[in-house]
């Protein structure tokens, strides 16, 4: 068995090599069951140092062009040669017991792909009370937090992976998917709580709330153009760090 981990980065010096350190130290896990991990790093069309990290870090680094979450996703799923894919933000810490756990649903067959609930590494009382709501919506519907998910790669090629037409909300769309096949398959798309990721909080600490308050009422009122608009999505694509 073999596990590819895919984490999509555009300028994200900041963050990326302690977020591959800790990836590199909760492969273990995989390690420890007797599967081979890769770690691939999409480099999205980034102007700092973040190739650079990643490759110090022995990630493997492919590049796409196109400034899109979607996009960076897919192409680092394009290089994987793994039978699992593990999808990690750039931004985020899985711990050892979170791929564990991962390994556990795998090895019991019945999970076809999967996430996680969310924590965050900022100490804001209203992102928290956020994002608590998030992890409930997220265990009741089966819908995957991009930050985190994981899926048989053989699945995830089936149904034509992330929509390149999607500037946010791509792994709703793809869980959606996921869900579909996973029943005709009888199988199941699962969340795990018990370690949850530990993900950053920094679009709390650089866009004010009025900021995040606007996109989040276009998203509701009027998702599909949102979601299929870059300038609409600017708080995942200005580039602020």
């Amino acid at each position: 068995m073999k596990i590819s981990i895919v984490v999509p980065a555009f300028n994200e010096e900041k963050l990326i090599g302690k977020s591959l350190e800790q990836i590199n130290l909760a492969a273990k896990a995989f390690h420890r069951v007797g599967w081979e991990t890769e770690i691939i790093v999409c480099n999205n069309n980034s102007t700092d140092r973040t190739a650079e990290i990643a490759k110090a870090n022995g990630a493997i680094v492919v590049f796409e062009p196109v400034n899109q979450i979607a996009r960076a996703r897919n192409g680092g799923a394009a290089a994987a040669t793994g039978e699992w894919l593990v999808f990690v933000d750039a931004d985020s810490q899985p711990s050892p017991e979170l791929f564990a756990s991962v390994a556990d649903e795998i090895k019991k067959g019945k999970a076809l792909a999967g996430g996680s609930t969310l924590r965050l590494d900022y100490p804001d009382v209203g992102a928290r009370i956020v994002t608590e709501f998030w992890n409930l919506v997220s265990r009741a519907t089966h819908w995957a937090a991009g930050a985190f998910i994981f899926c048989e790669a053989r699945a995830f090629r089936a149904i034509g992976g992330f929509s390149n037409e999607l500037f946010t909300g791509e792994e709703l769309d793809l869980c959606k998917k996921l869900k579909r096949l996973a029943r005709k398959e009888n199988r199941r798309v699962v969340i795990l709580s018990r370690h949850p990721l530990m993900t950053s909080g920094r679009k709390v600490q650089l866009y004010r709330r009025r900021e995040l308050g606007r996109f989040f009422l276009k998203a509701l009122f009027r998702p599909m153009a949102t979601m299929k608009s870059r300038d609409a999505c600017s708080p995942w694509y200005d580039g602020r760090r």
